[in-house]
């Protein structure tokens, strides 16, 4: 019979030791097994040399390669790998092309074997994933078109107090341009550190956020305290869809890496957290290559904003086809002798109506539409949809 490819050692095994027992033929031998009576030959031969370890199978690789990767070059991407442990071969090999550009480093496919063999690849676990949502990425086409807030969810430091932190990202070159520690996702204490931002990098055109607080409330057109700033900035407050994180995919996908990071385990305390924060930034700006960046970093790509943050907020204006009221400080505005609500928000704030039917008019502060007013029912009708 022939060889049981899950235990040919033990049919080897078994044919060596029927043919020492003396009662059975080469010949004989080998039409029973089904192999050649050279094979039996060989086996046997090895059998007097090396014992039971000779009928194991032996590797048909040659003793030399000539292409094989030097032990100087195995030994700098395993290096790269241990000072980066969470980064893949892709960017090992990108970061280190970029140390040593004159070095003829391996591909990412040899690259992935030399740290599987030194164990240093983890298995991956396939995710299921849903189509990206692409329209609110179709005008970032460079620097500071779009940028992205968020606060990553909240954990307890090692002293048992609470962390929120606030993340800001350039959405074309992943720039992370904020990551800070907060101790109240609040507009007061989330608003220093986007002024910091607008100091350090300039105005984006627009911010791209969620639907909670502090960027979002439930009143008239979302607005809250920090959009109605952002708003007289002349920056425009974009808003993904309830329930849909992927709309911000680039900055979700972000925090999966800082949390990997920086926050499993907590640290000590809130100044050694942060500086866990600041640690991580340095290296995902600096040093960490992107794959969507053609292997480049982020720093290499970002670019500082052409429109300085004002030293005076800008008052909003409107032209001559709009009517302005002002909004009283109880969110109120007077209209045609009656009063309408507007918004807490505004309080303080122009807005203005643009007619655009019989007894219907375009309720908007600055370029941010509202809704649209109703002369007969004497309200403000929310925009639906996107505008």
């Amino acid at each position: 019979m022939p060889w049981k490819e899950t235990s040919a050692l033990d049919e080897r095994v078994k044919l060596i030791g029927e043919w020492l027992s003396g009662r059975w033929t080469i010949s004989e031998l080998s039409g029973a097994y089904g192999i050649s009576r050279k094979t039996i030959y060989k086996w046997a031969e090895r059998y007097h040399k090396e014992g039971v370890e000779g009928l194991r199978e032996k590797s048909r690789a040659p003793l030399c390669h000539p292409n094989a990767t030097s032990p100087e070059i195995v030994e700098m991407i395993v290096k790269e790998k241990l000072d980066h442990q969470k980064w893949g071969p892709k960017k090992v090999v990108a970061r280190l092309e970029t140390i040593f550009p004159e070095t003829q480093w391996p591909a990412v496919s040899t690259a992935s074997e030399i740290l599987k063999r030194e164990g240093l690849v983890g298995r991956r676990h396939l995710r299921q994933r849903t189509p990206q949502y692409t329209e609110p990425f179709l005008d970032c086409v460079g620097s500071n078109v779009v940028w992205s807030a968020d606060f990553k969810g909240q954990f307890r430091t090692g002293d048992s107090r609470m962390c929120y932190p606030f993340t800001l990202s350039d959405n074309y070159s992943r720039y992370l341009l904020a990551c800070r520690g907060l101790r109240r996702p609040t507009g007061e204490a989330t608003r220093p550190w986007l002024e910091w931002a607008f100091r350090e990098y300039g105005l984006p055109q627009a911010i791209k956020t969620d639907n909670g607080s502090p960027f979002v409330s439930v009143a008239l057109g979302g607005l809250s305290q920090l959009s109605v700033w952002l708003i007289k900035l002349g920056i425009r407050p974009e808003r993904i869809e309830s329930g849909h994180p992927e709309q911000n995919g680039r900055h979700e996908r972000m925090h999966r890496t800082l949390k990997e990071e920086t926050i499993s385990p907590p640290q000590r305390d809130l100044p050694k957290q942060q500086h866990a924060f600041d640690r991580f930034r340095e290296e995902y700006n600096q040093r960490r290559p992107h794959e969507a960046l053609g292997q480049k970093t982020p720093a290499s790509i970002y670019q500082l904003s052409p429109t300085a943050y004002p030293a005076k907020l800008p008052d909003v204006e409107y032209d001559s086809s709009f009517a302005v009221r002002q909004v009283r400080h109880n969110g109120e505005i007077k209209w045609k002798g009656q009063m309408i609500y507007v918004s807490q928000a505004l309080a303080g704030e122009p807005v203005g109506l643009l007619q655009t039917d019989d007894g219907l008019w375009q309720a908007s502060f600055s370029f941010h539409r509202l809704g649209t007013l109703d002369d007969r029912t004497g309200k403000i009708i929310p925009s639906k949809g996107r505008v």
